[in-house]
């Protein structure tokens, strides 16, 4: 199989997890190479359901090797857990699951300083899980985090932390008002972690390279979505991190020239968790339907998500900095019983056609959506297991979308479950 990255093309949620899923029959390794527990993946097989915060999706098939790649930042106690979780449900990750000694760690300081930041904010904050996930990247830039590989050494662990604590503690207390957190205790807590991990650690650069050597399929997870990246999103009400096809291979030590299809998946509307500008949302009681329908409520905080049409304007940028080969369509379900549809195929500013997503936030903020008016269909598609299984005017609706955005649409789900899916050149 081509090696692939699967990387969300719009906020965020949009239903990577089950296309990972999917796709991971055709790989050998899955890859999860940015972001943290700040991401949630959700799963069903069969009947039971899974949410993935750390652990790559691909988990759920025997025989697949799972790896989290040194771009992540990880909370050690939120992966044992998940281990654990998913070992009670008969799922041993032992022997499948590798952890890249260079993925940085998030302490209890950088859960600390992102709730209080965020807290101190007040109306502008940013929206974050308060994870800790944005002070762990801060950390990791400054060249004074702590990586999974430090776990494993005493006296380098304790001489890292007490260098980086000094500092959390100074801003907690002198900025925050807050109380210190205690260097012995977060010492003996992470060392105990470090070692619990210490059979899933692995030198993931020379694991994947060899892999590489030897053939086989590699299918990297991206974590939130394109316009949440911290470059080329609606900054700074963006994640942390690189979300785009780019950062798979800084994210994991692969080349770019081992990949060869870059998916980005869609929802046939849009949605967004958290602050920042959102050009389609709909508001009142259409937006509350299609909340309602979708079930949009986020897997990690269970926040409303905001709701919207399809914004081609933002899939056609995922497109140009993703170098997406295929669209993976999620949820066209959710817009059955609608009887039409609209989809922004351009903004207006100041009385001018803008085809293209702008860098400016404030320039974003006074964008109004140029709108096509679409017949819904008003039938059920979730039963369908061929394209031309679909209702005439889903199929064109899709056709559409895929002009709108020029990629051509690979996969297509209409449902949670595996057998909801219909396949399109993939």
């Amino acid at each position: 199989m081509p090696n692939r990255v699967i990387v969300g093309a719009q906020w965020g949620d949009e239903g990577k997890a089950k296309v990972v899923d999917y796709l991971t029959e055709d790989a050998d390794y899955v890859i999860r190479f940015q972001g943290g527990a700040n991401a949630g993946h959700t799963v069903e097989v069969g009947d039971q359901k899974f949410v993935f915060h750390l652990l790559p999706s691909g988990l759920m098939h025997p025989g697949k090797a799972c790896v989290i790649g040194n771009g992540v930042v990880l909370d050690p106690a939120q992966l044992l857990h998940e281990i654990e979780e998913v070992r009670v449900k008969g799922i041993d990750a032992r022997g499948r699951l590798w952890l890249s000694e260079a993925a940085q760690v998030v302490l209890p300081t950088h859960k600390l300083l992102d709730q209080l930041k965020e807290r101190a904010a007040g109306k502008d904050a940013i929206g974050t899980t308060g994870r800790g996930i944005g002070p762990a990247y801060y950390d990791k830039v400054n060249r004074c985090g702590i990586r999974v590989g430090d776990l494993l050494e005493d006296d380098e662990l304790r001489e890292k932390l007490e260098r980086i604590l000094s500092v959390h503690n100074e801003i907690i207390v002198r900025q925050y008002k807050g109380e210190p957190v205690s260097l012995d205790a977060v010492f003996v807590e992470y060392r105990g972690l470090g070692e619990q991990l210490r059979p899933y650690i692995a030198d993931c650069v020379a694991l994947l390279g060899t892999a590489v050597k030897q053939g086989k399929g590699l299918l990297f997870e991206g974590a939130q979505g394109t316009i949440l990246d911290v470059d080329h999103g609606t900054y700074p009400f963006v994640t942390s991190s690189n979300t785009v096809a780019g950062a798979a291979c800084t994210g994991s030590g692969v080349g770019p020239t081992a990949i060869q299809q870059s998916i980005g998946v869609v929802k046939a509307y849009t949605t967004r968790v958290g602050n920042g500008p959102f050009p389609t949302e709909i508001s009142g009681v259409l937006g509350s339907e299609l909340r309602r329908i979708g079930n949009e409520y986020g897997a990690t905080t269970g926040r409303e998500r905001r709701c919207g049409w399809f914004d081609a304007v933002v899939v056609r940028r995922a497109a140009m900095v993703n170098g997406l080969t295929h669209l993976a369509v999620t949820k066209l379900d959710v817009l059955d019983t609608f009887k039409e549809l609209e989809v922004c195929v351009a903004y207006e500013l100041d009385g001018k056609r803008i085809e293209h997503f702008p860098a400016s936030l404030a320039r974003l903020e006074r964008m109004k959506p140029i709108y096509e008016t679409l017949p819904g269909w008003q039938q059920d598609t979730t039963e369908a297991r061929r394209f031309e299984d679909l209702p005439e005017n889903a199929r064109k609706y899709l056709h559409r979308l895929s002009e709108l955005v020029d990629v051509p649409i690979g996969l297509l789900s209409l449902g949670p479950k595996r057998h909801q899916t219909i396949r399109m050149g993939l």
